[in-house]
């Protein structure tokens, strides 16, 4: 038997603007709110998330329908 391989998509159900926090909580297997708490302190402090964020939203495929 085959281990079916993880594969990293924009969440459809678990979104607030585009799907890549919750997509990636979903592969990291991790709270989607921890993961938008860093994207927003990143903003905050490092700055560059925002970029970071965009280009993750086009270069990481939604989630197939069901």
């Amino acid at each position: 038997m085959e281990e079916q391989a993880k594969k990293l998509y924009r969440s459809r159900s678990d979104r607030r603007i585009g799907g890549v926090c919750g997509g990636l909580a979903a592969y990291f297997n991790i709270d989607p709110t921890l993961i938008r708490l860093l994207f927003i302190l990143g903003l905050l402090f490092v700055g560059g998330t925002l970029v970071a964020y965009l280009i993750l939203m086009i270069v990481i495929p939604e989630e197939p329908a069901l």
